[in-house]
């Protein structure tokens, strides 16, 4: 199946179009560039970089895509981004490829939708189906786990770690680590409960929300500092889903954690 080109789009000798894609009017896609099979990129979108676009991932008009981060420590290194399939990519969308000094590469996941307006910097990495919700920014260096939803206008601070299944409430500043499923809320970003309704969404058993709610409760109010209740909770609880926060709190980080009322 062949490709549909506008011909005003500009595509570069060396960018690699895979079979099924569409590029609509004014679009430059740079000699670095990867588009895997059906993607589709709509009018006005740069694409440049070493840039890889999984199967399937439509970006809309006025987005640019794999440009140089907004570091001052990047010297023109060759680095990369590499976007997976399925993702919804909306209108003023800015992804920047890597430094080399954070690894060098920019990740995206699969299934994300990224609305109109947001920002994901230098050497973020992306889990599958993230939502970040219009006009919101994801600093350098961060690391978003699967399932997370940021809300509208918020910022995520470099090196910030985001556990799987959180939600982020609306005009939110997030400065510190957020325990998987967890709920932030505020202009200063609270841990202030449990994402349980994207639990329930997602048909988590009863038994295990029920698990959750006690060890949200022993983080909380639980004697000792904040890591040594998690590991308490580690040898106390057999969900997995407390299990997952337990290894998410006492991995390595470089940003203390968000905690229930602080």
């Amino acid at each position: 199946m062949s490709s549909d080109i506008h011909p005003s789009a500009i595509i570069e000798d060396g960018a690699q179009i895979g079979a099924g894609c569409k590029i609509g009017p004014f679009c430059i896609i740079g000699s670095g560039v990867v588009l895997r099979d059906n993607v589709q990129i709509k009018s006005h979108v740069v694409v440049s970089g070493q840039t890889e676009i999984g199967d399937g991932t439509v970006i809309f008009p006025f987005s640019v895509i794999g440009e140089v981060p907004q570091d001052l420590k990047f010297k023109g290194e060759k680095t990369a981004l590499k976007i997976g399939a399925r993702n919804r990519i909306r209108e003023h969308v800015t992804i920047n490829c890597g430094t080399e000094g954070g690894g060098g590469i920019t990740v995206i996941g699969d299934d994300g939708l990224f609305m109109a307006g947001c920002h994901i910097a230098h050497d973020a990495r992306i889990g599958n189906r993230v939502i970040v919700v219009n006009s919101s920014a994801v600093a350098g260096h961060c690391v978003i786990d699967d399932d997370v939803i940021i809300g509208g206008l918020c910022g995520i601070h470099q090196f910030v770690r985001i556990g799987q299944g959180a939600i982020i409430g609306a005009l939110s500043m997030v400065t510190n680590d957020v325990i998987p499923h967890g709920l932030v809320q505020g202009p200063r970003g609270e841990l202030d409960g449990l994402n349980l309704v994207g639990l329930k969404r997602r048909g988590v058993a009863r038994g295990d929300i029920t698990a959750l709610r006690a060890a949200f409760q022993m983080l909380a109010q639980g004697e000792g500092t904040f890591q040594e209740r998690a590991r308490r909770l580690g040898d106390e609880s057999e969900s997995d889903y407390v299990q997952q926060i337990v290894s998410f709190v006492t991995g390595a980080s470089d940003r203390s954690f968000l905690t229930p009322g602080s």
